[in-house]
């Protein structure tokens, strides 16, 4: 499994064939009740804002999308009842949000009301047809204030058929999508096993359990979370001062991206090998000699980065903590599961990359316990102690780890030839996915499609990989003094 831009997924031509909910479904969906549990606020402000851009015209790029290839010839019936059983095991997928712009209300889809009917779309030969069919689908589909706010659709032809889907993001994470089609293959192999594709009843997951809540019981143990730091926390304090003395503000990228305040260009998606094969492990090797681990080495090595490009003297970043851990029913639901918190320490006075381990490692253990404060709780701590609501309104430029080889489907075929990847829309920042996998440490960005922008963030990857691989060759790094721009 990889992440990497849209336009690399491109499959063998096929027959493109897409999965819609049947009209008995789309009604019973359309008159489902409104849930009367909290929602979390990133699905909320994340509804809120699909809708404002909707409403201003913009079209819809706010989805994680996947996408795998399967051998053998598709059963579509087969398939079909793999795709019901699948959405009727999570809640998030059973959901459907409706907002006036502040209030934001969500309808739970009864899992026995899902159904959904196969359609042949159109064949798809070349790569353009396929990107126009997927972004159109995506587009107009993996919308969350419809039902259902995700498509799934396949490319046949004879001896193998692609799976592809895409959900809008207040349904689904990086891990969901990393989770989807596997799941979704291993119930189409399991119906036709042994038991020739018996029926596990419409409620059930194919184990015969019905769904336990998932994202939503989720949603409602943040909400208590929540409450609890908000009368006060020893995290929260923290977390507030962490803001406090980075003059109340979110991280943002390290150099200048030229663009004004509020101000986003067209993205463009980034990909990056940082280290192949052995190299990888001798990085690993040469951070767990100092006493530390790989993604302290990753912190290290972007201080001195941001020491070296951009003269700062403290790091200050964001991370995305992934919170399935909070409890083991939702290991591997679908759903929008992220906490994110601020990491930070001192640059200044470290003359080597070694020496910057010790302080990457102290500010990350530090951040671990500010992610368990959910961000409406912090967000609130923070406009109290006099952030202005215009410094919390855009994203922070974020920092994602994943290794995929320690998902539960490492080594099976369907997810050793997945990608996952996201709608291209607008930004302002530069964030950044480094993943691992068997094969490469690699990153990822969606970078603002200026021509000054592009020149800065390629020369602070292009750094920060050597940082890296220096360390891999040498075991250290030694740092200079920052350099200077070198505007193009």
């Amino acid at each position: 499994m990889r992440i990497t831009a849209m336009e690399s997924f491109a499959p063998r031509p096929g027959q493109a064939l897409s999965w819609l909910p049947t009209a008995t479904s789309s009604a019973a969906a359309g008159q489902a009740p409104v849930y009367t549990g909290p929602l979390t606020f990133l699905v909320e402000n994340h509804v809120r804002g699909c809708a404002a851009a909707r409403t201003a015209g913009t079209p819809h790029h706010a989805y994680l999308g996947s996408g795998t290839e399967v051998d053998g010839d598709l059963d579509e019936q087969r398939m079909t009842r793999a795709l019901d059983i699948f959405v009727r095991r999570h809640s998030a997928l059973r959901t459907w949000f409706e907002t006036d712009d502040r209030h934001v209300a969500a309808h739970l889809v009864d899992a026995d009301d899902v159904s959904f009917a196969v359609h042949a779309v159109e064949e798809i030969d070349t790569d353009e047809q396929f990107q126009q069919h997927i972004a159109g689908r995506f587009s107009a589909e993996a919308i969350s204030t419809s039902y259902p706010g995700f498509a799934f659709g396949a490319l046949r032809r004879p001896g193998s058929f692609t799976l592809f889907f895409g959900c809008d993001h207040a349904l689904s994470d990086g891990a969901s999508q990393a989770f989807a089609l596997t799941e979704i293959i291993d119930v189409y192999t399991e119906l036709g096993g042994s038991r020739q594709g018996a029926d596990t009843g419409p409620a059930t997951d194919g184990a015969g359990t019905r769904d336990a809540g998932g994202y939503l019981d989720y949603a409602g143990a943040e909400a208590a979370l929540a409450a609890h730091h908000l009368s006060g926390s020893d995290e929260l304090d923290r977390l507030t001062k962490v803001f406090a003395d980075n003059d109340r503000s979110l991280p943002t990228f390290p150099l200048d991206l030229g663009l004004a305040p509020g101000e986003t260009a067209p993205v463009v998606p980034i990909e990056v090998t940082i280290l192949t094969g052995e190299d990888i492990g001798r990085f690993e090797s040469a951070c767990r000699s100092a006493g530390s681990r790989l993604l302290t080495g990753i912190y290290a090595a972007l201080a001195a980065t941001d020491a070296e490009l951009a003269g700062r003297t403290d790091y200050y970043g964001m991370t995305v903590f992934n919170t399935r851990s909070a409890a083991p029913r939702f290991a591997s639901a679908q759903g929008w599961f992220a906490a994110f918190a601020p990491v930070t320490f001192p640059i200044s006075g470290a003359a080597t990359f070694t020496e910057l381990l010790a302080a990457a490692d102290t500010g990350y253990q530090a951040a671990k316990p500010l992610a368990g404060v959910p961000v409406q709780a912090a967000f609130g701590a923070l406009i109290a102690a006099g952030a202005t609501p215009a410094s919390l309104a855009s994203t922070p430029n974020l920092l994602s780890y994943i290794d995929f080889r320690r998902f539960p489907a490492a080594g099976n075929t369907g997810y050793e030839q997945g990608v996952i990847f996201t709608g291209e829309g607008r930004t302002a920042n530069a964030s950044l996915w480094i993943n691992r996998d068997h094969r490469r440490l690699y990153l990822g960005s969606q970078t603002p499609g200026t021509p000054y922008a592009q020149h800065q963030v390629q020369r602070y990857f292009a750094h920060l990989c050597s940082v890296i691989q220096e360390v891999a060759r040498s075991g250290d790094y030694t740092l200079t003094s920052p350099v200077a721009a070198d505007v193009a």
